[in-house]
């Protein structure tokens, strides 16, 4: 239903349950909207887009005809004062008021109600204020208090609350040591982007149903306390963007049913122990952004056969990449960069089938991951599962880039730069048809440009800077307006469109500017060589002749009686001819005379 939100609703004095739930209602809702619902008891106006089109303009000494149980308005405009309408409300065991633009602390007159509630969800408001622990619960209670501005010390309610949301919040201070203890039937616990300190509160470990564990973005420090089998049931582990230190317990391996591991951006260090190659379940293993070194161990493509993401990078990894990780059919997110890594790129990378399908909708699933993408920081949620990326950028890999990497006709990104790579970029890399960014700078890679790049039509990120690649720039397609210079920059023989340098001048066309400056280099080129070959005349000379001399002395003896022989020779014939010009020129003055 649409359109403007009726008034005669109020006319339904009969009715209990009042449920306008995901409709298209739009306009102001006053007094006269409810004035006869006096045995009403449950109200839902519940709308899971968050753009909002009612407005509720209720005034603040209006007391409602109903003692209302269950209220859940969501995505509606109730603010920006907390509503005072709900002094009277003493029956709530429900109260939903999510996103409902409320800016306001609340009041101590609601803590006060005694109200046994099952539910309390006031998240992605600008709720302020700190958070008493006057509140009852019944079993099992759902408290959100997420994406507000509350502060203080963590709240601690009592023990039949089970799933606890204080995420995006200012609470400050430690974990409550006997946080465990309070609250023991936790199945949910996100505490995450909160301003808490100290350690990570042992008690935790006494929450035996915990399934989902998020405490990250926080001050928290020291090591990751060993407590983990004592909560093999927990499913989500999310321990990132703290100041933890120390090496990953052994314990954690004990966690049969972990899916999503998440320890990144700590000072962990170490190597990755053995014991989780026991979590046959992982989905997701994002140890990034730590101390972590040793060599990528090769049980992580054999004994987690659902993986579909592992984040390494920014770690001291060394050794070769594990051929065994081609084994994981499902991963599509593979981030080993800025680490140590050293030899080849496995041609087997190209198994990867989450790289090469579309994902079924049988798989769509939501998660927290950073990314690098196109050179900048993204978070993915809700569509992480179409994230598909291979980043082995930063590291000290060599030989050539595998031709198998073309079979991944899903990957959207392929990083690998900064690499020591050879040999030329594949002439079929033109069939990853989804590549959105391609980095392969800083390599030394030669050859052309693949005609075949001009097939990636999505492609809108291209690094070839810094190596050795030659020839004419294509001008199809994409590269039409991949017209930065700084994405072919340093590389000497490479011509054309953005470049200033013409092809005309690589070739040294005559009667081109540049074919001068050719021609001047290829005389020098000359000018070189035969210089060189005189100096090697030389000494082959030299020494081929001085060389034999010195060595054999009968050699020598008889070179330089024959070298006297024909000075004998040349004196005698000299002074000969001497003689003879004198009588001759004797003899022609003498006639003269006559």
């Amino acid at each position: 239903m649409n359109g403007k939100f009726p008034e005669n609703f109020g006319q339904l004095s009969a009715v209990e349950v009042l449920d306008l739930s995901e409709n298209q209602w739009e306009g102001i809702i006053t007094e006269t909207h409810f004035r006869n619902l006096s045995n009403l008891k449950e109200l839902a106006l519940n709308k899971q887009s968050e753009n909002i089109s009612l407005i509720f303009n209720i005034s603040s000494h209006w007391i409602p005809p109903f003692k209302l149980t269950f209220i859940n308005i969501r995505s509606c405009q109730l603010g920006p004062k907390f509503p005072t309408w709900l002094r009277n409300q003493t029956e709530l065991t429900t109260l939903v008021l999510n996103n409902v633009r409320i800016s306001d602390t609340i009041p101590d007159w609601f803590w006060q109600l005694d109200l046994t509630l099952d539910e309390l969800d006031v998240a992605y408001n600008e709720l302020s204020g700190s958070i008493p622990n006057s509140l009852g619960f019944r079993f099992p209670a759902t408290v959100d208090l997420s994406s507000n501005s509350f502060e203080g010390p963590l709240p601690l309610w009592s023990f039949n609350v089970t799933k606890l949301y204080l995420r995006d919040n200012s609470f400050s201070g430690p974990i409550p040591r006997d946080f465990g203890q309070k609250i023991p039937f936790l199945t949910d616990l996100d505490i995450s982007f909160n301003s808490l300190n100290g350690s990570v509160s042992k008690s935790i470990g006494n929450l035996q149903q915990l399934l989902t564990l998020v405490i990250s973005n926080n001050n928290l420090s020291g090591e990751i306390p060993r407590l983990w089998s004592n909560i093999s049931s927990l499913y989500i582990l999310d321990m990132s963007n703290n100041s933890l230190s120390g090496e990953i317990p052994e314990s954690i391996g004990s966690l049969l049913s972990v899916r999503f591991l998440i320890l990144c951006n700590n000072h962990i260090s170490g190597e990755v122990p053995p014991s989780l190659k026991n979590c046959s379940m992982m989905d997701s293993l994002d140890l990034g952004d730590n101390q972590l070194s040793g060599n990528i161990p090769a049980w992580i493509g054999e004994s987690m056969p659902s993986l579909s993401i592992l984040r390494l990078r920014s770690n001291y990894f060394n050794g070769t990449i594990p051929p065994e990780l081609c084994k994981l059919p499902a991963l599509h997110i593979l981030d080993l960069s800025h680490n140590n890594l050293s030899g080849i790129i496995p041609p087997c990378v190209g198994n990867f089938s989450g790289m090469k399908v579309e994902p079924p909708d049988s798989v769509k699933y939501e998660g927290s991951l950073q990314v690098v993408l196109k050179g900048s920081e993204y978070v993915f949620y809700t569509t992480l599962y179409l994230v598909n990326l291979m980043d082995l950028s930063s590291n000290n890999l060599s030989g050539e880039m595998p031709v198998e990497l073309t079979r991944l006709i899903h990957l959207g990104t392929l990083n690998l730069s900064r690499n020591h790579l050879v040999g030329q970029i594949p002439t079929q890399i033109g069939k990853l048809e989804w590549l959105e960014s391609l980095d392969l700078s800083k390599n030394k890679l030669s050859g052309s440009i693949p005609p075949s790049m001009v097939s990636l039509t999505f492609m809108n990120h291209l690094n070839l800077s810094y190596n050795n690649l030659s020839g004419e720039i294509p001008k199809a397609n994409q590269f039409q307006s991949l017209n930065d210079p700084s994405i072919y920059e340093g590389n000497l023989a490479l011509c054309g469109d953005p470049l200033p340098k013409t092809c005309s001048e690589i070739d040294g066309t005559p009667g081109d500017p540049g074919g001068d400056e050719y021609e001047e280099d290829e005389n020098e080129h000359d000018k070189l060589w035969l210089f060189v070959s005189m100096a090697l005349g030389f000494i082959v000379g030299f020494w081929g002749v001085c060389g034999t001399l010195i060595i054999k002395k009968s050699w020598r003896y008889t070179y330089f009686r024959f070298v006297d022989k024909i000075k004998d020779q040349f004196l005698t014939f000299l002074a000969l001819n001497v003689v003879r010009l004198k009588r001759e020129m004797l003899e022609k003055n003498g006639g003269g005379e006559t």
